[in-house]
Order: C-alpha cells, then structure tokens, then sequence
C-alpha cells in the first residue's frame, strides 16, 4: 500500500536545452516588445519606452512539486503542480485522503488557482475544508442536501473570514479559483467556483464535468451586470477573466445585494454523483490544464497512461508536459485521484508503449540523417518539425505526439553524440 509521499522532480537536462534553444523565439512575444525593441531600448526618438511588467518569463519554471498517498477504503491519489511561464507560482492545493473519526471513510480534495498573487489561494486551501466541517452537515448519515449545503456555506463564510482578514492584514487585491471534491462512501460531492474544473471518467468515458464559471456564459454575464458591472474582452469590466472566485473583494462591494449577486460571486455550484463500481479515476486541475486538452482527451489519455506507469505521480507529471509541449502559458496543477476501478498496468500496453519508442527513435535517426545528408547540421526543432508531419500509429490517446516528446528529444541527442562524439551536448547546462 503506498504512503504519503512528498517530492521534487526535477525536468531532465534535455528539455532544459530545448527551452534554450527555442527562448529567443518566443521572448519577445512574452516581453510584449515592439518592433523587437528590448527592455530598456531607445523607440527613436530618444524617449525611453515604458516596460510594462511581463507576467510570464523568459524561460519556464520546469522543476515540479509531486505527492501520493493513499486511503484505507481504497484510493489512491497524486498531486503534481509547477510554475511553468509564469512569473510566479500563484497555485495551492490540499489533500486530505481520509478525514478521521466518524468520517474515516471520507476523503476531501481540491486545486486553488490564484490571481493577482497566491496569499488569497493559499489562506484558502488551509481554511476551506475546516470552515465545511465547522457547519455540521457533513456527517456518517450522508445525506446529500445536508452536504451539499454544508459545502456551499463553507465557501461563503471561507469567504466571509477571508474579507475580514485580508482587511486587517492590508490585501489589496487577489482572489482564487476552487475546485474540490468530497468523497463519501456513496456519493462524490464536487464544488467548484470559477474556470478550474473536475473531471470522472466511468468505464473509460468522461462521466461528469463541472462547469467554467465565466463572465460571458448568459447568468454569470446577467449578474454581473446587474450588480453594475460589464463584460468586455471576455472579462468582468475588461480585467477578471472568471466570475465566481473566492476574495477579489473590489468587485464585491454593490450595496444592497448579498454575497452571490454581486460581480464575483463567492458561492460554489456543487453537484452530487453517486458513485459506481465502474468510477475508475477523478481529475482536479486549474485551467493550466483545460486551455490546452478537453475532457474526452484527458480522460483517455490518463487512462492509456496507467496501463503503462507503475506512479500515480509520474502520470501527473506526464500530463504537466503534454500541457506544456502544447503552449500552455499558464501555472500547471493535477490531482488525480483513482478508484479500486481503475485501470491496471497491462503487459500488452507496455509492450505496444516499448514498441512506440523504438519506433520513434528510428524515426528520429531517419530523419536526423536526411537532414544530415542535405548538408544541414540537423538542429531539434527541425527533427520535431519534421516528425510532426509524420504519421506514427500508435500514439497516446488523446496525448499524441506531444505526449512523446521526452522519448524524441532524448533519441535527438543520441544522434548527436553519434555523429559528432567529439561535440558537447551541454546536456549538463542549466
């Protein structure tokens, strides 16, 4: 049986070399430059331009903060997160797999994605579950109403602490997306307030899904509005980009209106899901994740990936590439929580896997001596882009070839050191 286990893992050296060799590329995008003036440059003139803070850097964070552990009733989790392009990490997280006492057998989970920094995200993710419990709904009988109530009320006086707090303590501003789950022997409660979402997968398909509270969707947009606010770019008032989110308090101060109709509302739409002897995995993930892969791709490519991985945490960390290898800007956080249903691993998955790679690294070798024999010295983006075009059967469901770009980068540098053995690959940089 695993136990709790807390670890950094740190990106291979490789993937580090790729981020140099593709950052001139792509820093200037992320500087917002013009006219490719870097910070500081002259505009013509002799004027100075104004440099705007960039919230993304010029090369991601890659190193990863992963956990496991385990329940005695029979699940199993991990946790992976890390800060990416992102000029900071603003995610938190808790996991609680068995909550003690009377409710031994239930387990509470949730991914906290902040905005305008991490304090809000943080305070919550070590106060929300207490102020659940603290309403007395949660309790052996299971009742779905009471639980369900009692998750709403969680949130709002999470919120209501938060305010005074953020008040006596001087924050300004900041707020935080939740998604959470509580799982009883009968039932799995979600909550979710704002874009960062759930998702079951049942018998192989994507069973359930939690809905993105955005400013646009008709009733987000209908309240926000009438608490005297607007939508423009998609955003409330042209700058929030969720319309549901714990603290953000400048946008909760329309008078004579309660806590859930002002522009951001406080209150978590929560939903109840009996549970089945097919529940085979739930994911919890900030919108990292769901800006670059669906629902439908996710589950079926966590559900090829433990057919293949004896690590619940090296899965997390194989979905934290896939969304990274396929732009995602975005701090990136999972939680993947598997049930006695869930896949096992298969000897025929891992042999079709072992099979993929060696087909990948002959490709790679192909490719990297036609470049090679046209008189070019073959660079790694060359390789990926020429592979991209390539048709390869056999790849992750719903990963593609992205899912495999760990496998192509290190045949990439296995050539290199073929052809030019006398070469440094600066494997070992930094």
């Amino acid at each position: 049986m695993r136990t709790a286990r807390k670890g950094n893992v740190e990106m291979p050296a490789f993937v580090r070399q790729l981020v140099k060799e593709t950052e001139k590329r792509v820093s200037s995008f992320f500087k917002g430059g013009r006219g490719g003036a870097s910070d500081g440059e002259q505009t013509g003139e002799g004027e100075k331009e104004e440099v705007i803070p960039s919230p993304y850097l010029d090369r991601p964070v890659l190193d990863k903060l992963t956990e496991e552990g385990c329940a005695r009733w029979g699940l199993t989790y991990a946790l992976g997160s890390m800060q990416g392009w992102r000029a900071n990490m603003e995610d938190f997280h808790n996991c609680v797999p068995q909550l003690g006492g009377e409710l031994a057998e239930w387990s509470f989970f949730a991914v906290f994605d902040g905005h305008a920094g991490s304090t809000v995200a943080q305070y919550c993710s070590q106060h929300l579950l207490g102020h659940i419990l603290g309403t007395g709904g949660v309790g052996p009988d299971d009742n779905p109403e009471k639980v369900k109530g009692a998750i709403v009320e969680g949130f709002m006086q999470t919120d209501k602490h938060l305010h005074s707090v953020a008040r006596r303590e001087g924050w300004e501003r900041g707020g935080t997306t939740v998604v959470s789950t509580l799982i009883s022997p009968y039932y799995i409660y979600f909550g979710n307030c704002g874009d960062s979402r759930a998702v079951l997968c049942r018998s192989g398909q994507v069973c359930f899904s939690t809905e993105d509270h955005k400013p646009y969707s008709p009733l987000e947009k209908e309240r926000i509005e009438s608490a005297g606010g607007s939508v423009s770019l998609q955003r409330i008032n042209g700058s929030l980009a969720v319309s549901r989110a714990l603290g953000d308090f400048s946008y909760k101060g329309a008078e004579n209106r309660t806590p859930s109709q002002q522009m951001v509302s406080p209150e978590p739409e929560v939903c109840v899901v009996e549970r089945s002897p097919m529940d085979e995995f739930l994911v919890l993930a900030c919108d990292g994740v769901w800006d670059t892969i669906s629902n439908e791709e996710l589950c079926a490519f966590v559900h090829n990936r433990l057919q293949v991985c004896t690590d619940l945490r090296d899965v997390c960390t194989q979905v934290i590439d896939l969304c990274l290898y396929k732009g995602s800007l975005d701090n990136i956080s999972i939680i993947l929580l598997c049930f006695p249903g869930a896949p096992q691993l298969s000897a025929e998955a891992l042999h079709q896997e072992a099979e993929l790679e060696d087909l990948l690294e002959s490709k790679v070798a192909e490719i990297y001596d036609e470049l090679s024999a046209s008189g070019e010295e073959p660079d790694l983006l060359s390789v990926l882009t020429v592979l991209a075009s390539t048709i390869i059967p056999g790849l992750p469901p719903g990963g593609g070839i992205q899912s495999k770009r760990n496998c192509i980068i290190s045949a990439y540098y296995h050539q290199r050191e073929t052809h030019n053995p006398a070469v440094p690959n600066a494997l070992g940089s930094s």
